[in-house]
């Protein structure tokens, strides 16, 4: 059993691999992955605190499971949620520099996107223990709003519902005058590896070994 589990989504296929290299963890084989030869510094320190997870988008963030809830539990829901649920035209992604890290983002709004979000927010909430004191004083170091507050509460994370933002994380913190030259020397290598338009094809449960790091543990299709 895994320390915590989470739900997300996690690309394949071509882009999932150069992710795996550009972040040197690849969450679906389970290990280390050597960074590709770019000519771009520090891509180690740059991708440190994203390694962790491997290339992917939060749908329900990381939890510790209930007491009384099983993996078992996880997989019924993902199962039941998947073969409801149609799959999600993201449109075309590009290459983002917000909130102090680059990611890939749809170019546009995706109400079916933020509605599947919510849904994977509230159909596996039964299975998540209550957010610890530690953590709550964690988060709030973010300076949630009033908003973003309530729903760490209620439902373990703030950035739920119309404070959802799609992304797959391809930086931890970096500087707007380093920004420019990372995302100019990724270009090349990961546009054109994007299909267009891109389908979020599935979810995957996710667990968090006793190291932090991220291991996909199974994959639901959606609804083609």
């Amino acid at each position: 059993m895994f320390e915590r589990y989470a739900i997300f989504y996690c690309p394949s296929g071509a882009l999932a691999q150069f992710g795996a290299a550009w972040l040197g963890w690849d969450n679906g084989a389970g290990h280390a992955v050597h960074h590709p030869p770019l000519d771009i510094p520090d891509i180690a320190a740059m991708t440190a605190k994203p390694r962790r997870y491997g290339l992917h988008a939060t749908l329900k963030a990381p939890f510790h499971l209930r007491h009384g809830k099983s993996p078992d539990d996880l997989y019924q829901i993902a199962q039941d949620f998947a073969a409801h649920t149609p799959a999600v035209d993201l449109g075309r992604l590009a290459l983002r520099y917000e909130n102090g890290f680059i990611a890939l983002r749809p170019l546009a709004d995706q109400p079916a996107l933020r509605a599947l979000a919510a849904a994977v927010v509230r159909q596996f909430d039964p299975l998540r223990a209550q957010l610890e004191e530690a953590a709550i004083a964690q988060r709030r170091k973010a300076r949630l709003s009033a908003r973003q507050d309530a729903q760490m509460l209620e439902w373990g994370y703030p950035y739920i519902f119309d404070d959802y933002h799609f992304h797959l994380t391809l930086t931890g913190r970096i500087k707007p005058a380093q920004a420019q030259t990372v995302m100019d020397g990724l270009a090349p290598q990961v546009m054109p590896l994007l299909p267009d338009p891109h389908l979020m094809d599935a979810i995957t449960i996710m667990g968090q070994d006793a190291q932090g790091m991220f291991h996909q543990v199974e994959r639901f299709a959606l609804i083609s």
